[in-house]
């Protein structure tokens, strides 16, 4: 049983991967994973620049019916290239990254928790998470920030306590 305590300069994040490509349960099995294929600047800007050894993670599975948040996880490993997108053969391969510019930055991540199912329109419905990034129209970062505060009210509502983690 893993337990953390939570600290003042920890950050917290919310990851979506689609749960035929890489699920929470795979992540368990797996014991860590590096966050691979991320094409988007801003997501790849908070891994390269913001996320910390021992962040907080909220593990989303997005595009399935409800989305929702299936356990927290913790980031192991701080930004570094992405081999992806240097491997011809990857779906993410990209013809401009090379190993002096690699362009694409990843993060390593270990499951800590595993939370009951939090659908997205459960986390809608709640008004304490009132500006929570991921509620906001148009929002479709596969990394974002979330605060301390939307963090804790997320663990609550899948049954977690964030103490005691």
């Amino acid at each position: 049983m893993h337990h953390l305590c939570v600290e003042l300069n920890m950050a917290f994040w919310l990851m979506k991967s689609e749960p035929h490509v890489y699920p929470w349960e795979q992540l368990v099995e797996d014991g860590e994973t590096h966050w691979d294929g991320v094409r988007n600047y801003q997501a790849r800007n908070i891994m390269r620049d913001d996320m910390k050894i021992g962040d907080l993670v909220l593990f989303y599975h997005s595009n399935c019916k409800p989305p929702h948040v299936a356990g927290v996880a913790k980031v192991c490993r701080e930004g570094y290239p992405d081999f992806t997108a240097q491997d011809p053969n990857s779906n993410y391969f990209d013809e401009k990254a090379t190993p002096e510019n690699p362009r694409w930055i990843m993060v390593d991540i270990e499951p800590i928790k595993e939370m009951e199912s939090v659908g997205l329109p459960e986390l809608k419905a709640n008004p304490s998470l009132d500006g929570m990034p991921l509620l906001q129209r148009g929002q479709r970062l596969s990394v974002q920030p979330v605060s301390a505060e939307h963090f804790a009210i997320v663990c609550k509502m899948g049954g977690l306590d964030l103490n005691t983690l």
